[in-house]
Formats: structure tokens, sequence, C-alpha cells
């Protein structure tokens, strides 16, 4: 529920005549909702994360994880078009086969152990900016971008520190990945590297 308000479509997930999503302690008013959303994933936040390969799978494993006290669905890629700013995500029919090309990438060079950072930062960069394009859950895609970059970063011996971002500067520079201006989320990145 952070951020600007999404657009969408016929979406069976919200409450009849609202944009309030179903949640499991039957939250029915936006601050209500909020609220607790962000606790709660605050508390998951600090328990370890899942364990599991890189992939698609373990991407929804960390989302099911964040947001399991909130959404029945979590952890599910959404079934809807939705969008942001008037900026439509990926249609549901390709969010599956766009994740796997995304996470083929996630095997190349830039991300392994040892690898050089001056590789992987605009290579983590390309990742981020595509699992945003892509949006594959109805809610909480950017925290589970940032706890799975961090996640990278550990593997690839690359340490962020999440509590160093500006949410305005890096929600603008995700913004400006969305139309392939990748500069602003790269030195975003340097910046909270540790």
């Amino acid at each position: 529920m952070v951020g600007d308000p999404y657009e969408f479509s016929n979406d069976p997930a919200c409450y009849p005549g609202t944009s309030i999503l179903r949640n499991i302690p039957d939250l029915q008013t936006t601050e209500e909702l909020e609220k607790f959303e962000i606790e709660m994933v605050a508390l998951r936040v600090e328990e370890d994360p899942p364990m599991g390969d890189i992939s698609p799978a373990y991407y929804r494993k960390i989302h099911g994880h964040l947001f399991q006290d909130v959404y029945t669905w979590a952890g599910s890629y959404r079934t809807i078009r939705t969008g942001k700013g008037g900026n439509w995500f990926a249609y549901p029919e390709y969010i599956e086969p766009e994740m796997d090309k995304l996470f083929q990438r996630l095997a190349t060079s830039p991300f392994q152990p040892g690898s050089d950072q001056a590789q992987f930062i605009p290579a983590i960069a390309d990742c981020i900016g595509d699992l945003n394009a892509i949006h594959p859950f109805r809610e909480g895609n950017g925290r589970t971008q940032l706890i799975f970059v961090r996640l990278l970063g550990q593997s690839a011996g690359h340490l962020f520190r999440l509590e160093a971002i500006e949410a305005a500067e890096f929600l603008s520079a995700m913004v400006a990945s969305f139309h392939g201006r990748m500069d602003a989320l790269i030195d975003e990145l340097e910046r909270i590297l540790a």
C-alpha cells in the first residue's frame, strides 16, 4: 500500500466498490490496512529470509514470507492488469515467462560470488528495473525487490545497507528505470553499498 495508488481493471482482490485489497484481518480502510501491512512486513523482515536457490519460485517465497500475515495470495503472481502513473506493468499472461527470462540472467558472471562491483551494480540495477516493470505481485513488489537485492548482494559479496535508502530518491530512480534511464538507480545502489 506504500506509494502511489495502483490503477487496475476489475480487481476481484478488492472489497466491492473500493480499491482496498481483501486482507487476512479484514481491515476495510486504507489507513488501517497500510498500518497493519507496514507493521507485519517489518516484523517478517527481522526474521531470517526463506532458504532456496535463486529462481522465480524462490522470489515468490520471499514475497510469501513478507506478506503472509496480510494477504492469502502472498507469494502468488497477480492475475489482473495493473499500473501506476499511467504506466502499465507486464500483463498477467507475460509475468511467468518474463520472470523465467530474468532469472536466467541471474546465473551470469556479474551475479556470482566475488564478481566485480563495477559489473555487479549496473547488472543488478537492470535486474531491479526489469522486476519493477514485470511487477509480478498485486502489492508488495518494491519491498520484495529490496530484500531480494540484499540477498543477491550478499551472495555475490556486495553488501547493501537497506536502512540507508532515501525513499523519495530511490522511488524516483525506480520510475526513471521504468523508462530505460538507469543512471539514477545505479547511483542509488552505489550509495547504499556497505
